[in-house]
């Protein structure tokens, strides 16, 4: 059975901080719908009613056009021990650059990662839990580090000449690239 919420409770921010991946889904009007998951040390509950997580360069940038043309987005948790949930975050999102002025304020909330691109800022409309019953027990065992030691070896100016040619998604969308290379911290 599930509820709903006009925004997050202090036990939904409980049960989102303890999960190590979460999945984001965005559509666009004639444009394939784009489920991705995400890991690392990203997600940031700002208010009970506004959330943001920090996006890394990657295979492509499909949440930022779909966000762009639309604005839905729903991010989904599952907690895969106990007890069982699902919780799901339906809202309206926009993508912040390096460039935009509120950038710096909202990547205060952040380590940010080699190969950060932009975050995502989230308005909770609502908030959905459910049993999560028919999800598996599965144990974390590590974070992947290919994609942040990528980004750290890579050529800041290839970066920024690769980043600057994704202007649209998969479907055509327009995208705006980001006008700077975010090192973070060089790993082995």
């Amino acid at each position: 059975m599930a509820d709903f919420f006009d925004t997050l409770t202090d036990k939904h921010i409980a049960m989102i901080a303890k999960q190590p991946v979460f999945f984001v889904a965005t559509a666009a009007e004639d444009a394939r719908i784009n489920l991705s998951p995400k890991g690392y040390d990203a997600f940031r509950v700002l208010a009970p009613n506004k959330v943001a997580y920090l996006d890394l360069g990657g295979s492509g940038n499909e949440t930022h056009a779909h966000l762009a043309a639309d604005g839905r987005i729903t991010l989904m948790f599952c907690n895969f021990e106990q007890p069982a949930l699902i919780l799901r975050i339906y809202g309206r999102g926009c993508p912040v650059l390096p460039q935009d002025a509120e950038w710096e304020a909202l990547a205060a909330h952040f380590t940010l990662l080699p190969g950060t691109r932009q975050i995502f800022v989230i308005d909770v409309e609502s908030v959905q839990t459910s049993c999560g019953w028919g999800v598996p027990f599965m144990a974390y065992e590590a974070e992947r580090p290919t994609l942040k030691k990528a980004h750290a070896q890579a050529d800041p100016e290839q970066w920024e000449a690769k980043m600057a040619g994704r202007t649209s998604s998969i479907d055509g969308l327009p995208t705006r690239a980001t006008d700077r290379y975010i090192a973070g911290t060089p790993l082995d």
